[in-house]
């Protein structure tokens, strides 16, 4: 099978971290305290950076690999049936027990602006055992990139460890965790957003360059609807963030990494101005359209 935009063989990509079942509503006004508004629409759908981002690798026409946790029960039936659906292949690495997070979201309806409550994934150890490590090595066979979004970091150091050196390891800095203390290395590609801040002042800040520990690594700020600033192999710059009207913000950052991950797949990670112009072309018609997944329709 090939990939709809290039018409070369698919590019795989293999994403590690939370998977969440959403829970949206779309509303006219943010509800004050203790007042009850009604939801113009409402939508469910698996959610968590990593998840969405192997949703739109394999929308854009990749092979999508998730190593995540779901477990069993109705929350997860209906995120896995959700992520089939969309062609997301899924190792599961749920402990017995283990009960899938929820996310309740809502989102503006004049702005598309959102506020999330989520359990986060945080308070359930989840680990790589042998019958799901002997599965992420068969689907890191062949691998263009890998996406690691920080979540269950005894899972992901594991998974982390069976890397071959030449495929690319994309990060999700959404914000600061401990475990960013062994995630972000210079050989990795972080992709952060203007509010990542770090304690040891690695990341750039008023266009300062990576230092620290990312001295000369690659680093990519995104800036909302302002231009894209990137730090890779010596060299800085900017990609043009699309101008549109957005209606619907949620999970566009999400969407900007998988976006990125294609682009690294499918033409390596030496191209950072096409990658980043790949993925800022994907959030911007993420944002141009109301709803969890009726967005990934238009990426043709």
């Amino acid at each position: 099978m090939t990939s709809f935009l290039t018409g070369v063989e698919r590019p795989r990509g293999v994403f590690v971290g939370l998977t969440v079942l959403d829970i949206l509503s779309r509303v006219q006004h943010a509800p004050a305290q203790n007042e009850k508004v009604t939801a113009l629409r409402q939508d469910i759908a698996a959610g968590g950076p990593a998840a969405n981002a192997a949703v739109t690798f394999a929308a854009l026409g990749g092979e999508a690999v998730l190593v995540t946790a779901l477990g069993e029960g109705a929350p997860s039936d209906l995120a896995r049936a959700d992520l089939e659906s969309h062609g997301v292949r899924i190792i599961d690495c749920a402990p017995p027990s283990f009960a899938l997070g929820l996310s309740s979201i809502t989102v503006i309806d004049g702005n598309g602006d959102r506020s999330v409550v989520s359990t986060d994934g945080g308070s359930v150890v989840v680990e790589l055992e042998s019958d799901a490590a002997a599965a992420v090595s068969e689907g890191l066979s062949g691998a263009g990139v890998v996406l690691a979004d920080g979540h269950h970091p005894e899972m992901l150091r594991a998974v982390l460890a069976l890397v071959p050196s030449d495929i690319p390891v994309v990060v999700d800095a959404g914000r600061w965790k401990p475990q960013f203390e062994w995630i972000l290395e210079p050989d990795r590609h972080i992709v952060a957003s203007a509010d990542f801040t770090d304690p040891h002042g690695w990341m750039p800040s008023d266009g300062n360059t990576p230092s620290g520990r990312l001295a000369g690594g690659v680093v990519v700020q995104t800036h909302g609807a302002g231009p894209i600033a990137w730090h890779a192999f010596g060299a800085t710059g900017e990609v043009p963030a699309h101008s549109v009207r957005a209606v619907d913000t949620l999970g566009a950052g999400d969407a900007f990494h998988g976006g990125y991950a294609y682009g690294v797949a499918l033409t390596g990670p030496g191209n950072i101005v096409e990658n980043l112009g790949l993925a800022a072309r994907v959030a911007a018609t993420r944002v141009s359209h109301v709803g969890p997944r009726n967005w990934l329709k238009y990426l043709g």
